[in-house]
């Protein structure tokens, strides 16, 4: 687990993807609200930001199915 303050080194590049996920380069540790954590190997790894994904908290590309409404259940 990282340590806070992190040790210097190369900044670690997130990049914001419109109507996407974020992009962030791996490896990835994400501690979850419930305090468990997820961790990916990945080279980069996409973060679900729209809380769609079946794979929370990474991203199944979900966000490019429109939601359903109401009136369609």
């Amino acid at each position: 687990m990282a340590t806070w303050p992190r040790e210097p080194g190369p900044p670690c590049r997130v990049t914001v993807v419109p109507h996407g996920p974020v992009l962030v380069d791996g490896p990835v540790e994400i501690t979850m609200p419930d305090g468990t954590t997820a961790r990916s190997e990945r080279v980069v790894v996409a973060v679900c930001t729209c809380l769609r994904s079946r794979r929370l908290p990474w991203c199944d590309t979900s966000h490019r199915t429109p939601p359903r409404s109401a009136s369609e259940d």
